[in-house]
C-alpha cells in the first residue's frame, strides 16, 4: 500500500470515528433535547453487618439515626471481592450516583438490596431466632437504603424491581415482606407515578407493577421474575398480567420499557460447570423454570417493537441477552463485588422521541487500587466501534464476538468490570458466556 493509500485509509477512519463519536451522544449531544440519561444500578447487596460492633446501636436506634452510627465505624475501606457492599462503599457509589445524574427523569434500580444470608446473619449477631425482631430490622435496613439512593438521586422517582434477596428469606417471595414494604416502596421510590390502588393490587399479589412518569409517553413494567423461578399461580397470574398490560400500552400508544432482576437463560455459573475440558457443552442450566420462559417468549412475541428497553441484574455482571430478533435485555453490573466483579454502574443514553437507548456508559471502582470516586470505564459505542440503537448494535455484536478477536477481548474484561481473577473467562469456557 503506497503513501496516498494509507493517508486515504487514516482518513476514512478518522471520519468513521468522528461519525461514532458524533452518535454516541457526546457532551454537546447529550446536552440537547433530543437525548437524555439515565441511570441505572443494580445489585448493592448492602450490607448493614460488615461491622458487627454497631449491630446493637442499630437494632436499638431509629432507621434516621443509621448514617451517624455507620460514620463510627473504625472500618474506613470498601469491601474487598467476595463480599457485599459495606458502608464506605455504598457512600463512594452514592456519591457517583449524585455526579452523574446529569438531566435523569429518574432512576432505575434492578434489584436486590438486601446483603445475602440476610436472616441468619441477623439470628447469629441477635443469639435467637427472634422473626419479628429479624424483619423489623430488614425493613429498617429496606428504608435506609432507600432514603439514601434517594437523596443523591436528588429525590426523583426510582423505578425499581425486587431481587431474589428483597425478603425475609433468600429466594422467596413472602406475602409478609410485600406487606410490610408495599407502601415504602410505593410512596419513596415511585412518587405518584402509578395509581396508588393499582400499585398495591399487584405488588401484594406477587411483587410487580407498572407506572407511567408524567409527561411522558411511557410505561415502565415491574416485573418480579423471582416468581419464575419455581412453579406457582402467582407466576402464572403475573404473566396474564403482563400480557394485558402490553396489549394496552399497544392500544394506548404507549412506549414499554420492562424491568426484571433475574434475566430470562442461562444460568451462566451453574451451565459453565457442565463444559468438558474440550469446551463440549451437551446441556445448559435455565435461570427460569422452562414453561415459564417460554410463555414470557411467546408474549414478547406478540408485541414485536413495542419493548424500547429490557433491563435485568442478578448476575453481577456487565452482559447481554437476545431474547428475540427484536428484544435485547441488557445486564447492570453489581455494586456488590461478591462475586469477584469490581463494583460498577451504567448511565444509558435515551433518543427522546423514541424512547430507546443508544448508548451507555459503564463506571466502575477498581478496588484492586481503591481510589477516590468511580471512574469511567468504557463507553459502548466508541469502545466497540458501532452506532445507532443499542438494541441493533447489540445484535449486531453478538456474532462479532466469535469473529473479532479485539472486541472479544473487550467484552471479556468488562464482563467483571474490569477485574477477571477470580473466575477466569478462558478459550474453554467462553462458548457459554
Amino acid at each position: 500500500m503506497n503513501l496516498n493509500n494509507i493517508k486515504a485509509v487514516r482518513l476514512l477512519f478518522l471520519v468513521f470515528v468522528l461519525m461514532v463519536l458524533a452518535s454516541c451522544g457526546g457532551k454537546t449531544n447529550n446536552n440537547t433535547n433530543n437525548n437524555f440519561p439515565v441511570v441505572v444500578v443494580s445489585d448493592v447487596h448492602f450490607d448493614p453487618f460488615y461491622d458487627p460492633s454497631l449491630f446493637p446501636a442499630l437494632v436499638a436506634a431509629d432507621v434516621s439515626e443509621w448514617e451517624g452510627i455507620f460514620k463510627t465505624s473504625q472500618i474506613t475501606a470498601p469491601s474487598a471481592w467476595g463480599n457485599d457492599t459495606n458502608h464506605p462503599l455504598f457512600v463512594l457509589a452514592l456519591a457517583s450516583i449524585r455526579q452523574n445524574m446529569g438531566g435523569s427523569p429518574f432512576i432505575i434500580f434492578t434489584g436486590d438490596i438486601l446483603v445475602h444470608h440476610f436472616s441468619q446473619t441477623f439470628y447469629s449477631l441477635h443469639g435467637s431466632q427472634d422473626v419479628s425482631a429479624m424483619q423489623a430490622f430488614a425493613d429498617k435496613t429496606i428504608a435506609f437504603f432507600i432514603n439514601q439512593l434517594k437523596s443523591s438521586a436528588s429525590d426523583l422517582p426510582i423505578m425499581f424491581t425486587l431481587g431474589n434477596n428483597d425478603s425475609y428469606t433468600d429466594n422467596v417471595v413472602e406475602n409478609s415482606f410485600l406487606s410490610n414494604t408495599a407502601e415504602l416502596f410505593y410512596s419513596k421510590c415511585l412518587n405518584g407515578t402509578v395509581d396508588h390502588q393499582a400499585f398495591l393490587d399487584t405488588y401484594l399479589a406477587g411483587g410487580y407493577y407498572f407506572a407511567e412518569p408524567p409527561g411522558t409517553n411511557l410505561m415502565v413494567i415491574g416485573l418480579n421474575t423471582i416468581l419464575f423461578m419455581e412453579t406457582s399461580s402467582a407466576a402464572a397470574a403475573q404473566l396474564a398480567w403482563f400480557d394485558v398490560k402490553l396489549a394496552q400500552a399497544r392500544t394506548a400508544g404507549k412506549n414499554v420499557w420492562l424491568l426484571m432482576h433475574v434475566p430470562p437463560g442461562a444460568d451462566i455459573y451453574q451451565t459453565a460447570r457442565l463444559v468438558d475440558n474440550n469446551g463440549h457443552l451437551t446441556s445448559a442450566q435455565m435461570m427460569w423454570v422452562p414453561d415459564y420462559q417460554a410463555s414470557f417468549l411467546q408474549i414478547l412475541a406478540k408485541y414485536p417493537d413495542m419493548i424500547k428497553l429490557t433491563l435485568a441484574g442478578h448476575t453481577h455482571m456487565d452482559e447481554y441477552r437476545i431474547m428475540l430478533s427484536s428484544d435485547v435485555l441488557d445486564i447492570t453490573p453489581g455494586i456488590s463485588p461478591r462475586s469477584g466483579n469490581d463494583p460498577a454502574f451504567k448511565v444509558f443514553t435515551f433518543a427522546r422521541d423514541t424512547m430507546r437507548p443508544t448508548n451507555y456508559r459503564s463506571l466502575n471502582y477498581d478496588l484492586a487500587t481503591r481510589p477516590e470516586k468511580f471512574n469511567s470505564y468504557y463507553t459502548f459505542c466508541l469502545a466497540y466501534l458501532m452506532q445507532g440503537f443499542l438494541s441493533d448494535s447489540l445484535t449486531q455484536l453478538f456474532p462479532e464476538l466469535v469473529t473479532n478477536h479485539a472486541k472479544q477481548t473487550l467484552y471479556r474484561s468488562a464482563y467483571y468490570s474490569g477485574c477477571n481473577a477470580f473466575n477466569p473467562i478462558t478459550n474453554t469456557n467462553w462458548p457459554v458466556y
